[in-house]
């Protein structure tokens, strides 16, 4: 890690290399950056959290029951669908 005078020569190389007046702004862009990074993660966890919720919730609903039903059943159940949808 840098310490005392290396601190002093880093930041003057940078002074010459993007000069005074882009360091505020590129210190200003490197700080929005972190922000929307962190908000991102935010995002994320949340996504994955309601997605965990929607687990749960989903696991609790009964499966429906199929019961043996014979041919002529069915048959008369299908066409009472047929009618219906007609």
């Amino acid at each position: 890690m840098p310490q005392g005078w290396e601190w002093i020569i880093i930041g003057a190389a940078l002074f010459l290399l993007f000069g005074a007046s882009r360091l505020p702004q590129l210190a200003k862009s490197l700080g929005q950056s972190r922000k929307a990074f962190k908000e991102g993660m935010r995002e994320a966890e949340m996504e994955e959290e309601n997605a965990e919720k929607g687990k749960q919730i989903d696991t609790k609903v009964q499966t429906p029951q199929i019961n043996a039903v014979n041919d002529e059943e069915l048959a008369a159940e299908m066409r009472r669908r047929a009618e219906v949808k007609q």
